[in-house]
């Protein structure tokens, strides 16, 4: 049996900008929210996904580092999102946290998937190589890990589909800059 301290957490959160391009895919998917981004802490301070490189310019995308306190996150502070946490063990928190870490630092062969996410929307899925939009990046992450749920991710992926994971729990729904990374405590007085 697995020693109940060496589990570990990730955090997957998927998001609604509100920015003229998040509304446009929203209206044609249908889905309330359309990003999806992975931290692998709680704070959510560091997020990774694949979005705008520049949070002025929705039209260049790439492998990102993204937080609440800048960036396209910063810029568009009515970001609403939903929050899950999924438990995981060391060894798949390692081959996460190891393939986020390969990919960032060779992020300039990565290139957004502007393609796949258009066909996406009528159900024709195309993944070149080395190339995601962003819940194809937290899938790819996910079955690189090896965690449980992420088989059931083939063909086309919506962020909206991490809410179907056996072992995620919503640990959050808001907006993310009203986000606390540890609730509050509640005293008698």
């Amino acid at each position: 049996m697995q020693n109940l301290m060496s589990r570990k957490k990730i955090y997957i959160v998927i998001s609604q900008t509100g920015t003229i391009l998040s509304r446009i895919i929203k209206l044609i998917s249908g889905k309330e929210y359309n990003h999806a981004s992975i931290s692998l802490t709680r704070d959510l301070h560091t997020m990774y996904s694949f979005g705008r490189l520049n949070p002025y310019i929705p039209f260049f995308g790439g492998m990102v580092q993204e937080s609440p306190h800048y960036g396209t996150f910063k810029r568009f502070s009515n970001t609403d999102v939903v929050v899950l946490s999924v438990e995981i063990d060391d060894e798949q928190y390692r081959a996460i946290k190891k393939a986020i870490r390969s990919m960032y630092y060779s992020r300039a062969c990565y290139h957004y998937n502007y393609l796949g996410l258009c066909l996406a929307a009528f159900n024709i899925p195309f993944k070149p190589e080395n190339s995601y939009y962003c819940s194809e990046f937290v899938r790819y992450l996910l079955q690189e890990g090896n965690v449980e749920g992420s088989d059931q991710f083939d063909g086309i992926i919506h962020p909206m589909s991490f809410l179907n994971m056996p072992d995620a729990e919503v640990i959050y729904s808001g907006k993310l800059r009203n986000y606390e990374p540890k609730p509050k405590l509640a005293y008698n007085t």
